[in-house]
């Protein structure tokens, strides 16, 4: 029966130490909340590669606006009269 002492003094050891992780813890939770909330936001509130994008369609980067299949007439195309 002399290990039963030893063994209960290690437990409530390792739950001393335990319970003072948990309020470190708990502190740098606070801590973080605190500091979240009393720092201002940072930029306009978007991503800043998008910045600048429209929604909706958007007109074609190679310029020709015609819907698939469809052909616009050029000047060049002008049948010969």
């Amino acid at each position: 029966m002399a290990n039963h002492p030893k063994v209960s003094a290690q437990k409530r050891a390792r739950e001393r130490a335990r319970q003072e992780r948990q309020k470190e813890k708990t502190a740098r939770r606070g801590e973080a909340k605190d500091r979240k909330t009393t720092a201002p936001r940072s930029g306009g509130g978007g991503d800043p590669d998008i910045e600048g994008i429209v929604p909706g369609p958007q007109a074609s980067p190679w310029g020709d606006d015609a819907p698939w299949g469809e052909e616009t007439p050029d000047a060049d195309d002008e049948p010969d009269s």
